[in-house]
């Protein structure tokens, strides 16, 4: 055999070779997270951890981008068109505008969102089928109004003026201010709807509370999904002296006063767990909208004392964290 025909027959050889090599190696999936809250490497380390138990390693078989909105609805908007742009075998969600951004970016690739109240701000058709591209769990966050309003009743059973401070740029807020009226009525209190675009805004939002003689305001849980967010909310309302409730366990840990809301670990499991479920094969819309089965208290004591409050026995005693 000729030398240049036998250099051309290995060169088919080795392109054939890498051919056949390229085939056989499994395409690793991609998932983009748009996350509403400002980096967290905690955050991020608890959803890898979550991967990880479900078999997944973040640069092996699976890869995993993140994108966090910091806050601002623009910036989730911009974000969720980049991510489609860029391509993903699915695209998770955490908080309502998140999930609204990038329903709104495309009606093709998968979504799995963690939401407010998917129904009621049009996420999805309904829980059992939501149809479409997705799918999700619901913090059930505006039903759970009247509970909170009950702990704040038992925490201040005299007051009578309070606040909501709540998100103009989440879709979920109107039903947020529906229900905490509604539940304030029926112990004989009113509330005032302070609504801001973003956290710079919580600061004039507590002296105007201030200045209206508002006896204690209850926290839209978007202002208090991430150490950061917790933290300064919890600052300002104590610098105002204003007793806040918040939604998560991470705002009485961060210094705000008390909180009632879903286990937000278990909607972090459930985000996941749907995912694995669409990369093998299941449609998002015939997936049921998960919803919580476990719901807690969280109360810190040193705040309490600060605000000259004395927390009920029998609230201490209900209570799954209390921070001292």
């Amino acid at each position: 055999m000729r030398r240049r025909e036998f250099a051309t027959l290995l060169g088919f050889s080795i392109v054939a070779m890498r051919s056949a090599r390229a085939q056989t190696r499994p395409r690793v999936p991609r998932i983009a997270v748009l996350d509403w809250v400002s980096e967290d490497a905690g955050r991020i380390g608890r959803f890898r951890q979550d991967l990880r138990e479900l078999g997944y390693v973040d640069g092996e078989n699976i890869l995993v981008a993140y994108h966090f909105a910091e806050g601002r609805a623009e910036r989730a908007e911009a974000l969720a068109a980049e991510i489609v742009r860029g391509g993903a075998d699915v695209i998770v969600a955490f908080t309502t505008p998140a999930a609204r951004a990038v329903q709104q970016a495309t009606s093709t690739i998968p979504i799995v969102a963690s939401s407010a109240d998917p129904v009621g701000t049009g996420l999805v058709t309904n829980l059992a089928r939501p149809g479409g591209n997705i799918t999700g769990f619901s913090n059930m966050m505006p039903d759970l109004e009247s509970k909170r309003m009950e702990l704040l009743r038992d925490l201040m059973p005299n007051a009578r003026r309070l606040a909501f401070l709540g998100s103009a740029r989440d879709p979920a807020t109107r039903n947020f201010v529906r229900e905490t009226q509604a539940a304030a009525a029926r112990i004989g209190a009113s509330v005032e709807p302070y609504l801001i675009d973003n956290a710079d805004g919580i600061d004039g939002a507590l002296a105007a509370m201030v200045h209206d003689k508002i006896e204690a305001v209850i926290v839209q849980p978007l202002f208090g999904l991430d150490t950061r967010a917790a933290t300064r909310m919890a600052e300002l309302a104590a610098r105002h002296r204003v007793p806040a409730i918040g939604a998560y366990l991470s705002f009485p840990r961060a210094g705000g006063l008390l909180s009632f809301g879903p286990d937000q670990e278990q909607a972090f499991r459930a985000v996941w767990l749907y995912v694995d479920r669409i990369l093998k094969g299941a449609k998002p819309g015939d997936l049921p909208v998960a919803q919580p089965t476990r719901f807690v208290i969280g109360i810190n004591l040193k705040t309490a004392a600060a605000l000259g409050l004395a927390i009920p026995q029998v609230l201490l005693l209900r209570a799954d964290e209390v921070i001292e």
